[in-house]
């Protein structure tokens, strides 16, 4: 048995396909299936139970798991050994919340590549939560700190949050004074059956009720926003790329969240990713603390 055979094995658990573990591994599907069948043929036992909606462990494969899991990381550490302290390389890939992948993730991840040029770094924006389990992504980032998991989690930064609208709109509807008057105003956000995490859940704490423009992205609200279409919740570390936008209320309303950086546990000992992880910390509190000092310079309306 050789590392290439445990390297197409674990893509084939992580995906649950064939056709998945290919994309992830640049492989045809046929011959990822051929190198499973010469593995589980030289092991003399089943890795896979094959079914319309996929490939799963058997218990021999979840055995086989645990293994190839400890020899993907030996090999990780003797790169990285070899590598020595010169600065990062190869592939990093990160899943993030649109939000923090438009706004924050593409400046601070720019800075870091000029400053190692043989760095390649992927951005993954979903509105939902990464399984690092799966390798879905070698970092994540959260709004809420998960509970369970071997995983190991660190704050990365708070950010704040505040009404907004375009001066245009509010020029075109009565005023806001307090938030009862929100009641005679459109409401942008999100689509509520599709609110991943409990800290997205804006609007029901302000007892509204329908948001006639809903979305599962922070890019589209934002530009909805932009457009005239609303009032809604706006990051204030996105107000300076919407100088159309103005606060509301932002003495009566003002939330507060944080991003939290998580990583697999079996993986703080890849000294490559604890130097990234140091560099991105550190990039995106400036950023933040940056582009929310931008926004208090914006004309407010109380």
């Amino acid at each position: 048995m050789d590392w290439d055979d445990l390297r197409i094995f674990l893509g084939v658990a992580r995906a649950e396909s064939l056709s998945g573990a290919g994309r992830g591994l640049r492989l045809d599907p046929a011959t990822v299936g051929r190198r499973i069948a010469r593995l589980e043929e030289a092991l003399g036992v089943p890795l896979f139970a094959k079914s319309p909606q996929g490939y799963a462990l058997t218990e021999a494969g979840q055995r086989l798991l645990a293994h190839a899991e400890r020899a993907e990381q030996a090999v990780g550490e003797a790169a990285e050994d070899l590598q020595g302290a010169a600065g990062l390389s190869g592939q990093i890939r990160i899943g993030a919340p649109d939000g923090c992948a438009n706004y924050l993730l593409p400046q601070v991840l720019a800075q870091i590549c000029t400053d190692n040029p043989g760095l390649e770094v992927q951005i993954v924006a979903l509105p939902r939560v990464f399984n690092l389990s799966k390798r879905e992504a070698d970092l994540a980032i959260g709004v809420s700190r998960p509970e369970a998991g071997r995983l190991r989690v660190q704050k990365l930064a708070d950010y704040r949050l505040h009404l907004a609208a375009s001066a245009e709109y509010l020029s075109r509807h009565p005023p806001i004074r307090a938030l009862e008057d929100l009641k005679a105003h459109q409401l942008v956000g999100y689509i509520p059956d599709m609110i991943f995490d409990k800290e997205l859940d804006y609007l029901t704490g302000l007892g509204s009720g329908s948001v006639p423009f809903a979305s599962n992205s922070v890019s589209v609200q934002l530009n909805w926003l932009r457009a005239g279409a609303g009032v809604g919740i706006v990051h204030d570390f996105a107000m300076p790329s919407a100088p159309e936008l103005v606060k509301i209320l932002p003495e009566t309303l003002s939330l507060s969240r944080s991003f939290w950086l998580i990583r697999h546990q079996d993986d703080v000992r890849l000294e490559r990713l604890n130097r990234f992880t140091d560099a991105l910390v550190q990039g995106v509190r400036r950023e933040v603390h940056r582009l929310e000092g931008m926004t208090r310079l914006q004309i407010a309306i109380h």
